[in-house]
C-alpha cells in the first residue's frame, strides 16, 4: 500500500490514476493526504476516479466519510489550497466542458470534502469556490 501511494505521486498522470485506483478504497488514515492531494491535480479522469472510490463520502456517518472529514478539519490550510487549485484547473481547462463549477468533477468533490469536515466540526466549513448560482425565485440551481 504505501508503494501504491508513493506511486501516486509519479510524474505520469496515467500512473497516477491506475495507482490511485488501488489505494482510494482503503480506509487507512494515513492513505486520505495522498488521495486529498490528487483532488487537486488537472486531470479531470484523476478526479473522477477519486468520486468513484469514495461513494460513500456523502453518507453521514461512514468511515470514509468520518476519515476525510477528520483530514480536512485538521489540516484547514492545505485543504483551501487544494481548492483553490481545483477552481483555477476548472477555469483554465475544464470551464467548457463544465460551465458551472458545481457540476465539475472537482466541484463535487470539493463539496462533499467541506461537508464532510463541517459533520466533523459541528460547524459549516469554509468555501474557497464559487458558490452555486441562484436560481430565479432564490433556489439553488
Amino acid at each position: 500500500m504505501i508503494l501504491r501511494c508513493l506511486y501516486s505521486r509519479h510524474h505520469d498522470g496515467r500512473v497516477r490514476q491506475r495507482r490511485l485506483g488501488m489505494i482510494v478504497g482503503s480506509s487507512e488514515p494515513w492513505v486520505v493526504p495522498f488521495v486529498v492531494q490528487l483532488a487537486g491535480e488537472y486531470v479531470v479522469e484523476i478526479l473522477e476516479t477519486i468520486l468513484q472510490g469514495l461513494t460513500d463520502l456523502g453518507v453521514p456517518g461512514s468511515c470514509r466519510r468520518k476519515l476525510y472529514g477528520e483530514f480536512v478539519a485538521r489540516n484547514p490550510s492545505y485543504f483551501a489550497r487544494t481548492e483553490r487549485r481545483m477552481v483555477s484547473y476548472w477555469s483554465c481547462h475544464h470551464r467548457r466542458q463544465f460551465p458551472e463549477f458545481g457540476t465539475y468533477p472537482g466541484g463535487i468533490l470539493a463539496e462533499a470534502l467541506r461537508s464532510a469536515a463541517s459533520e466533523q466540526t459541528g460547524m459549516p466549513w469554509p468555501r474557497q469556490t464559487p458558490r452555486p448560482r441562484t436560481a430565479p425565485g432564490g433556489r439553488r440551481s
